[in-house]
């Protein structure tokens, strides 16, 4: 029986159906095929050759790669995010309002402008190359530019946010009292942070750091403008294959495993967060 409640549901699931499921079906359907070298044209032979290709060294490589910078740049934003979001949770009022909307204000602009603004600064002949002048590293050549090292700062700057503020909700929501209490047990402030204010915050590291890694392990345009083409991402190497060399079902391939290699972590990830919770 059709329901008020039920109706309400439809434009959501026309919406998904559209521009989700029938796009994901399609690249499942695609990358069971082959492409014909000499016509270009897709064949469905329904083969698993195209999934057996990403284990390649020429493939995998590359990709790995990219996974370890990504898994570089989440641990930096949570190194750096805490300690920030820590701070601002301990404020109050005016102050931690107007920090609220510093994080949220790089979100203002375009995320493409804003990468590019990065060109400026990494370059050689840039602030940051002068600074490291001054202090006498690199002898003013760093070459910072198109090598993994700018990616990964890329990276950190873009996502940044996407670390802070779940982090900030889960500290905003600690007790005081219960630091106290701790205190007035005869535990160091180290050992404080260690088994309260730590513990508690698991919810939004973990969600930080879901925010973070998944967008970055697929990301495309940081790569391609800082990298320069030599640091390779694995939204890169899909792109190349689907714009450069019209390898469709390849490219299907490739976004299908990737696309099932975070989902996987995303179960795992919340099954253990789930038992977390029930321990605790």
């Amino acid at each position: 029986m059709i329901t008020r409640r039920s109706i309400l549901v439809v434009p959501t699931v026309v919406w998904a159906g559209i521009f989700f499921f029938i796009p994901l079906g399609l690249l499942v359907f695609y990358s069971f095929g082959q492409i014909d070298i000499f016509t270009f044209d897709v064949t469905w032979g329904w083969t698993f050759e195209n999934y057996q290709r990403i284990i390649d060294p020429l493939y995998f490589k590359p990709i790995m790669r990219g996974v370890g910078i990504s898994l570089l740049a989440t641990a930096l934003c949570l190194v750096i995010g805490f300690p920030v979001a820590l701070w601002m949770s301990r404020l109050g009022g005016l102050a931690q309002s107007l920090l609220l909307v510093a994080v949220m204000v790089p979100f203002w602009a375009s995320f493409v402008v804003r990468t590019y603004a990065l060109v400026n600064l990494l370059s050689d002949g840039g602030p940051v190359a002068d600074a490291l002048k001054v202090i006498g590293i690199g002898g003013g050549a760093p070459g910072i530019m198109y090598t993994p090292f700018a990616v990964a700062i890329g990276i950190v700057y873009s996502y940044l946010p996407l670390m802070i503020l779940p982090l900030f909700v889960a500290l905003e929501r600690i007790n005081p009292s219960l630091l106290q209490a701790s205190a007035d047990l005869g535990a160091s402030s180290f050992r404080s942070f260690r088994r309260v204010t730590l513990p508690l915050a698991a919810p939004g590291i973990v969600a930080g750091c879901v925010l973070v890694g998944i967008p970055a392990t697929g990301e495309y345009v940081i790569p391609a403008i800082l990298g320069g083409g030599k640091t390779l991402l694995v939204g890169n190497v899909i792109a190349d294959q689907f714009l450069e060399l019209g390898d469709y079902p390849f490219g299907s391939a490739l976004a299908v495993a990737l696309m099932l290699a975070l989902m996987a972590v995303l179960v795992v990830v919340r099954s253990r967060l789930r038992n977390t919770e029930d321990v605790a």
